[in-house]
């Protein structure tokens, strides 16, 4: 599969008291917290660049930018979207259009950026921080 402008990737998941504001300490109240917001508008976009992408390769989201406009309680299904909206010239950096859900309708939205990287070239450049 070739990544292109327009495809999109949803997922989902349950909002429980592991993934509200009070337990991430974002926040006090039983409702989906904005970071777990966040990673999953992520992984949408990341599950649907993976498809894509040969053997040793992955990537990394290296911007973000959101709103959280309307809060979910616990027990309350919630779906983040992510549709390709750019893709570089090298097709190594990969803009998306990122939106939430949840049963009644938009929570959150904004736009998300992904890099292409080679796995293990990242790691090994990680890791020669610990070396320092």
């Amino acid at each position: 599969m070739i990544l292109e402008i327009g495809m999109k990737h949803t997922v989902e998941t349950l909002v429980t008291p592991e993934n509200t504001a009070a337990k991430a300490g974002s926040g006090n109240l039983q409702v989906f917290g904005t970071p777990f917001m966040v990673a999953l508008m992520e992984n949408a976009a990341l599950t649907l660049m993976a498809a894509t992408l040969p053997e040793g390769k992955g990537t990394v989201g290296t911007a973000m930018n959101t709103t959280h406009i309307s809060p979910t309680p616990v027990g309350m299904r919630v779906y983040a979207e992510a549709e390709v909206i750019n893709i570089s010239a090298n097709g190594k950096m990969v803009d998306f259009k990122v939106s939430a859900y949840d049963e009644m309708g938009l929570i959150g939205e904004g736009t998300h950026q992904r890099a292409v990287i080679d796995n293990d070239r990242f790691m090994e450049k990680a890791n020669r921080k610990r070396s320092n």
